[in-house]
């Protein structure tokens, strides 16, 4: 998670940036690090965070719905057919970023979804092949607030260069990385964090 001038950590032992505002916050306290067990929330992140490259995350979050409702509910299949009308017409509205490269990019990212899809055998195939990346079940990392957490790891190196090998774009290391903490396939919640441990017995 990239956020600037982070606060202390809180009393509570919470994650610094989960008091950078109410969205975070919530974001933080209900959704990050949790799991997931649908290839389709692990597609709605990967669409999430394609947009956040040059934005910090809250710029995103605060208009997920918007994205939810102008981008198909986030279903693959609706948005690999998009094509370049509903591309310009998605440029006209404000309730998103609107970013023709990365609105292309999201289509593209579609169409690769579709495709590794297909060549895995289905959704719980496609969760099974992104947990290869972290040894097939949820990455501990441990983390405390003398051990920063890392910009991109080899695990989000290597996941980055499979996709775009396999057609996806706009997936460097690092949206890799945010991916991978956002869908719970690493725990980056600091041990003192109590969301540490309610993650990890969901990953158990």
């Amino acid at each position: 998670m990239i956020l600037p001038n982070l606060p202390p950590t809180p009393p509570d032992g919470r994650c610094p940036w989960a008091d950078h505002n109410d969205l975070l916050r919530d974001f933080h306290d209900h959704e990050w690090g949790e799991p997931v067990a649908e290839a389709g929330i692990l597609f709605e992140y990967l669409v999430l965070h394609t947009f956040q490259l040059g934005f910090d995350f809250p710029v995103v979050l605060k208009r997920r719905e918007g994205f939810r409702e102008l981008l198909a509910n986030f279903d693959p299949e609706r948005l690999a057919r998009f094509g370049e009308d509903d591309i310009a017409e998605l440029l006209l509205n404000p309730r998103i970023l609107r970013n023709r490269r990365k609105l292309e990019a999201t289509v593209l990212n579609a169409q690769a979804w579709l495709r590794l899809r297909q060549q895995v055998g289905g959704d719980d195939e496609l969760l099974a092949f992104f947990y290869q990346y972290v040894g097939g079940q949820t990455l501990d990392n441990q983390r405390s607030a003398t051990d920063p957490i890392p910009l991109s790891t080899p695990q989000s190196e290597a996941m980055s260069k499979d996709l775009k090998k396999r057609g996806f774009v706009m997936t460097g290391p690092v949206t890799c990385y945010n991916i991978l903490q956002t869908a719970g396939l690493v725990n980056d919640h600091l041990l003192s964090c109590p969301r540490h441990a309610e993650c990890a017995a969901l990953a158990a």
